[in-house]
Formats: structure tokens, C-alpha cells, sequence
């Protein structure tokens, strides 16, 4: 049945079937478009309109409808509103709970996967994953279940963009721009490295931006809680590499279960380094050269692709990109602190990390994103592995930096904003280290055991 073949009396019965808006309303609805029209009804095209236009149905229901098709607009407790996704695992939804209105993501595992063990069980360990995470800068998960065969993740919805999208539709993004999102991004991993998480999968298509700007790390694809969900979900299946050519750290693309933070920091630097030029370090030549290449080589100097890129930024992406992992920064957290200092030098003060639940500031022309480019990412990926029980297996912390700018001699004279920033940076370390004082009652021990060894010696000298 086409769009246009389909009448007023048949469209209707549809809807009343699909029990997206109930019956006593479509016949309100229907009697006030007759006494408006002089007693003429509409096509039932023009009842699309006018059904949309109240709010009771969205576009992507009467597209459906207009081809015949009333099932499969609920699945549990909510609504589906829009088809915003497809990857080669599950398709992602704008779907809205029933009684609560509250928006939200819904990712559903097709069901010709839910037969393959493997699919079934992946699914089940993102959204375990996903549980495990509480962070400003990560897409949360609310809830996990299946109708029949037909099982779905419930996550957090973000009005926004991924960056792919941010970047194909409006070129490489402004230097202080990009390295906002990247220090929201390592907030967001710091958080899950710290919960013995590695992402494995860091790409643009993987960070959204929402409408305020702030980035949410997306897909969790597969977590590793022990040694056996490993043997059995990647190693059993022979997928020794896991994640995207174009970001793909060196050590990953060789085993991919032995990896650690670093990986995710070198996959950050990939996605910083197609945030200012447009395209990732290598873009050019089949799949297989261009994961030799991440091996061997590295990218063209930033300022070559990108005039006018500052070259401090320039140094911290290559540093991101070292092919040793020890020669890349260690922690997460270095990363968002040397983003912030080097955008605090460039006059950005309102940024705060995404862990205190704040996010940067920039002016109103950064902000992107309005409800019809709403993306969810397409891929579930193979992404985050738990290594080591709740710790990775390398995450040493960040150490204090002498100079306050790494990338210039002292002169004498600290800058008024450098101060400044070394004293919040304090105050984050400070922050961190609460609760790990001493307990009272072991200063309260020693106190005492200093006073009876002076009563001691007394007592002896002056026997």
C-alpha cells in the first residue's frame, strides 16, 4: 500500500489500532476538523499533519501508518517516537515512558541476533557496564529487559550530535572548542578507568554533544567482569582485535585484551586529531594500511592539515598519539588537566571538570545540535573491558607538573591565570584525597605511646 493510495477511513482504523492516540480523541479531533472545514473531511495526508500538529503522533508513526503498518509502536512501558539508529547489532529508538513522559534512548538487539549466544550476552554485559558508570560525561543506562524475543537497553537520551556528525556537517571545530570536548571526554573515561573500565572504542561517532555542549560518552559494546566472560565473548569467538581501524591504538590492533588506559588515550588523540583537521591521522589507503600505519608512522604535523593551529595544542595531540603507551600521557586525568591549563591560558575560565557536574562555557555560537539531528551512535562496537577484577591493569596517577606550562621556559613571573590554575588543579587533588587521612583514633595511639616512652626515660634517669 503506498503513502498516497490510502484513505481517510483505512488510515484512521490504523491509528485507532496502533493505540497511539485514543479512539474518544480521534473522534474529537475528527469532528472539530469537520465543523472547521464546512463539514469536508481531510485526505489522510492532511490528517498526518493535522495528528502531528497536536502532538499525537510524530512523524516517523504516520510514515509507518501511511504504509499500512499499526504494530510495534510500544515495547514494555514506553512509547516509541522515532527509528534514530541502525548498526550491524541493534537498532537505537526515541521512545518516551507511558506514565512518567520522560524521553529516553532505547536500543534493541534485533531478533536474529537473539538466538547467537554470544549477541544475547554482549548485550547483556553493556548494560552491565553501563550500570557500573555515574558520570556527567557518560550516556547512563536506566534499565534492561525484553518483550518475547525482543530485548532492549534503556539509556539516557541526548538532544544533540556525535562529533562525526558535528564535524562532516560543519567542518573542523574551533581549537579551544575541540579541546573543551576532549577534556570532557577524559573526565568521562577517567571516571570508568577508575571503575576498572577500558573503552576500547573512543571515536568521534562515540562522543555526543548535547544542546548545552556538554559531551556523553556512548556505547559500552562489551565489558569484561573476569576472566571468563573474556574466554568466552571475545577469545571463543576469535575477535583478537576490537574497535575502529581509523582510531585504533598499536598494542590494540595487536591484542586487544591486554590493553589498558592508554589504549583509550591514544584512541582520544585520533579523535582530537579529526576534531581539527576534518579526518582521521591516516584516511587514505585500505584497512590494512591504515592500521599499519597507526603502527609505524605518525600522522602529518597538525599545522600542515590545519593552518593556524596553535602548536601547543599541536604537541598535546602528538603526545596523545605516541606509538609507545609510555611515552603517551598515563592517566585520563593528566589529559583533562593539561586541556584545561592550555585553556585557561587561552582566556576559557569557566570550565569545571565533569565530575564535579559542571561542564565548559563557551559563547552561544557553540552550541549545536536541534531535535532533528538527534543521533544516537549506529554501532554497539566491542568496547568496554573490565581488566583485573575493579582496577586496569596500568592507571598511574598524574604527577605534579613543576612548570606550570610544559610547553615554554619560566620567565619569573607566574601569570595571575596560571595561579590560578595550579590552585584549582590543587584543589581537584586535594578533592581526591578526602577521606584518606589518618583516622583520630590512630593519632590518639601514637600521642600515647609518646608519653608513656618519655615517662620511661624519666623514670630511669632519675633512678
Amino acid at each position: 500500500m503506498s503513502k498516497t493510495d490510502i484513505k481517510l477511513k483505512d488510515f484512521l482504523e490504523l491509528v485507532r489500532r496502533s493505540r497511539l492516540v485514543e479512539r474518544d480523541r480521534l473522534g474529537q479531533i475528527l469532528a472539530e476538523c469537520k465543523e472547521n472545514s464546512s463539514g469536508r473531511l481531510p485526505s489522510a495526508e492532511q490528517m498526518t499533519d493535522i495528528l502531528v500538529e497536536y502532538g499525537l503522533l510524530s512523524r516517523w508513526h504516520c510514515d509507518k501508518i501511511l504504509e499500512g503498518k499499526y504494530k510495534g509502536f510500544f515495547l514494555g512501558k514506553y512509547k516509541l517516537l522515532e527509528h534514530i539508529g541502525t548498526g550491524g547489532m541493534s537498532s537505537v529508538y526515541l521512545a518516551e515512558h507511558v506514565l512518567m513522559q520522560r524521553r529516553v534512548a532505547i536500543k534493541v538487539l534485533p531478533k536474529k541476533r537473539v538466538g547467537d549466544s554470544s549477541y544475547l550476552a554482549r548485550f547483556h554485559l553493556e548494560a552491565k557496564a553501563a550500570a557500573a558508570l555515574d558520570h556527567p560525561n557518560i550516556v547512563r543506562a536506566y534499565d534492561i529487559d525484553n518483550e518475547d524475543n525482543t530485548h532492549y537497553l534503556v539509556m539516557e537520551y541526548v538532544e544533540g550530535r556525535d562529533l562525526q556528525t558535528v564535524v562532516k556537517e560543519d567542518g573542523p571545530l574551533d581549537f579551544e572548542q575541540a579541546a573543551s570536548y576532549i577534556a570532557q571526554a577524559a573526565e568521562g573515561l577517567e571516571h570508568a578507568h577508575e571503575e576498572g573500565l577500558i573503552h576500547r572504542d573512543i571515536k568521534p561517532a562515540n562522543l555526543l554533544v548535547d544542546r548545552k555542549g556538554q559531551i556523553k560518552l556512548l556505547d559500552m559494546g562489551l565489558a569484561r567482569f573476569d576472566a571468563d566472560d573474556d574466554m568466552s565473548l571475545t577469545i571463543a569467538h576469535s575477535e583478537n582485535v576490537l574497535g575502529t581501524a581509523d582510531y585504533l591504538a598499536p598494542e590494540q590492533a595487536l591484542d586487544s585484551h591486554l590493553v589498558d588506559a592508554r589504549a583509550d588515550i591514544y584512541s582520544l588523540g585520533c579523535t582530537l586529531y579529526y576534531l581539527l583537521t576534518g579526518h582521521p591521522p591516516f584516511h587514505k589507503g585500505v584497512l590494512a594500511q591504515r592500521i599499519a600505519k597507526h603502527q609505524t608512522t605518525m600522522p602529518p604535523p597538525i599545522p600542515d592539515e590545519r593552518p593556524g593551529c596553535p602548536p601547543e595544542l599541536a604537541e598535546i595531540c602528538f603526545k596523545l598519539v605516541a606509538k609507545k603507551p609510555e611515552d603517551r600521557y598515563q592517566s585520563a586525568l593528566e589529559v583533562s588537566e593539561v586541556m584545561q591549563m592550555w585553556l585557561l591560558e587561552r582566556g576559557v575560565t569557566s570550565y569545571n571538570p565533569g565530575a564535579s557536574g559542571s561542564s565548559l562555557t563557551l559563547p552561544a555560537t557553540h552550541l549545536i545540535g536541534t531535535a532533528t539531528e538527534d543521533t544516537i551512535s549506529n554501532e554497539i562496537g566491542e568496547t568496554f573491558k573490565r581488566v583485573d577484577g575493579r582496577t586496569p591493569k596500568h592507571r598511574p596517577t598524574a604527577k605534579p607538573t613543576q612548570n606550570p606550562n610544559p610547553y615554554h621556559e619560566s620567565t619569573g613571573d607566574t601569570p595571575i591565570i596560571m595561579e590560578e590554575t595550579t590552585s584549582m588543579l590543587n584543589q581537584r587533588r586535594q578533592r581526591k584525597t578526602v577521606g584518606k587521612e589518618p583516622p583520630v583514633w590512630l593519632w590518639l595511639a601514637i600521642a600515647g605511646g609518646m608519653i608513656i616512652v618519655i615517662m620511661l626515660a624519666i623514670f630511669s634517669f632519675l633512678r
